[in-house]
């Protein structure tokens, strides 16, 4: 078995792709484009004037607010075209909180599995970890582009 299945394995529900399965693809969604190139990419949160924005190459991503930039963040990292942003903005914090810590004890864990090994190889490991997470996440899919309200309501009892 590889080390990037190992360490998939040994996350669990812990597992980036787990959690946005479990936690946000049960929700009640909307799609997010990020346009981003299908690799691992450098990111930061960047407060400007206009508001908060993720920043990934010369690349400007509008985004409402800190958590929704901090749980958009982990999907540009690992290279995700679009994703599915849960409509509840109250969700997306605790979400985000826990896509984050995945994605540091999965880091700590290859480090933790490979620890004499030579730059080049964490390097490949760490790219097939990171392939893996975002072939998961993309099958997955990014929801529909708006969320459904097909709720019934005590407004549309009464006009039947």
């Amino acid at each position: 078995m590889s080390i990037s299945k190992e360490i998939e394995k040994d996350l669990g529900a812990n597992w980036i792709p787990s959690i946005y399965e479990t936690e946000v693809m049960q929700l009640r969604t909307r799609a997010f484009d990020l346009a981003v190139p299908q690799k691992e990419n450098s990111v930061e949160i960047v407060h400007t004037l206009l508001g908060i924005q993720l920043k990934t190459g010369s690349k400007l991503i509008a985004c409402p607010d800190l958590s929704t930039a901090r749980y958009l963040r982990v999907f540009v990292r690992i290279g995700c075209p679009d994703v599915a942003v849960p409509y509840d903005i109250t969700r997306i914090s605790s979400i985000a909180d826990a896509l984050e810590s995945a994605w540091h004890t999965a880091l700590l864990m290859l480090d933790e599995k490979m620890p004499d090994a030579s730059n080049p190889s964490k390097a490949r490991v760490r790219s097939a970890l990171i392939k893996s997470m975002r072939t998961q996440v993309i099958n997955l899919g990014p929801g529909d582009l708006m969320p459904k309200f097909d709720t019934e309501t005590k407004q549309r009892k009464d006009r039947n």
